[in-house]
């Protein structure tokens, strides 16, 4: 077995044991994993990102509903939208944009670069809203569900991840907080599944593309996921959760300026 699978697999156990621990994260590590470790082309790890991290969020999203921590109102209510989006910009958006996207006598950008960039700054972003603590009062203000904002909320997540081929759970958290009133815990179960069919989707969309799929690297990393998740479920419940989201935020933190300076200086 070549020693970039055996690390990758490695890793992909902590992308599951993030998926297990606070439902969320998964596709901010196995992106950068598939394509700096596994040397998988940028476009194509987003579409394996999906495939993996829908399989494993499935996984624990079944163990979560076991244990009475899933809200399927809620799926739905922000799996309809997310999903729309997500098939949509695999199937129809990716494809269309050129190898070249821009191109002058001082910079060339290319399409995996700039996939790599927009992924960089969704988890910047992502991880200043896992760094900042959430107040009970911020959780209290609404008690109703606000299903305009929850589709728009869904629609704007599925472009996003569909474009960086992330499940969307870095983003779909705070939202279930914030517009649905969603206790924390349920909230990891809840978007466990809103990723599992937003992921799985999406790669129905990349299916038809010609991309030609590594499949013994994708199942072998898609199982080492699940095992991960296995026990990010065990330490979920012995870890606070609020702590593990500030700690994993810092380190997508520095994931996001790495993956910022080498796609730009380190080329």
């Amino acid at each position: 077995m070549e020693t970039s699978l055996i690390i990758g697999n490695v890793f992909a156990v902590l992308v599951g044991i993030s998926l297990g621990l606070i439902g969320s994260g998964g596709s901010i590590l196995s992106v950068p994993i598939f394509t700096y470790i596994m040397g998988v082309e940028p476009v194509l790890a987003t579409a394996y990102s999906l495939f993996a991290v829908g399989s494993s969020a499935l996984f624990g999203g079944m163990q979560k509903a076991r244990q009475k921590l899933v809200d399927f109102k809620k799926v739905f209510l922000f799996g309809v939208p997310t999903v729309i989006a997500v098939f949509t910009t695999r199937k129809y958006i990716v494809p269309s944009i050129p190898d070249v996207v821009f191109d002058n006598d001082l910079f060339t950008l290319h399409k995996s670069v700039l996939i790599m960039l927009v992924f960089a700054v969704v988890m910047i972003l992502a991880s200043i809203r896992m760094i900042k603590p959430l107040k009970e009062k911020e959780l209290e203000i609404n008690q109703k569900l606000n299903y305009g904002a929850i589709f728009f909320q869904g629609l704007t997540i599925g472009l996003v991840a569909g474009f960086v081929g992330a499940g969307g759970g870095f983003l779909i958290i705070p939202s279930l907080l914030l517009l649905a009133n969603t206790p924390m815990k349920k909230a990891i179960g809840t978007s466990l599944f809103i990723v599992a069919i937003q992921s799985l989707i999406g790669f129905l969309g990349d299916l038809s593309s010609n991309e030609v799929i590594d499949w013994k690297l994708l199942l072998s990393f898609t199982f080492f996921s699940i095992i991960g998740v296995l026990i990010g479920n065990i330490l979920s419940k012995k870890i606070s959760s609020s702590k593990l989201k500030t700690g994993f935020g810092y380190f997508v933190l520095a994931m996001g300026i790495y993956i910022i300076t080498k796609e730009l200086f380190l080329k």
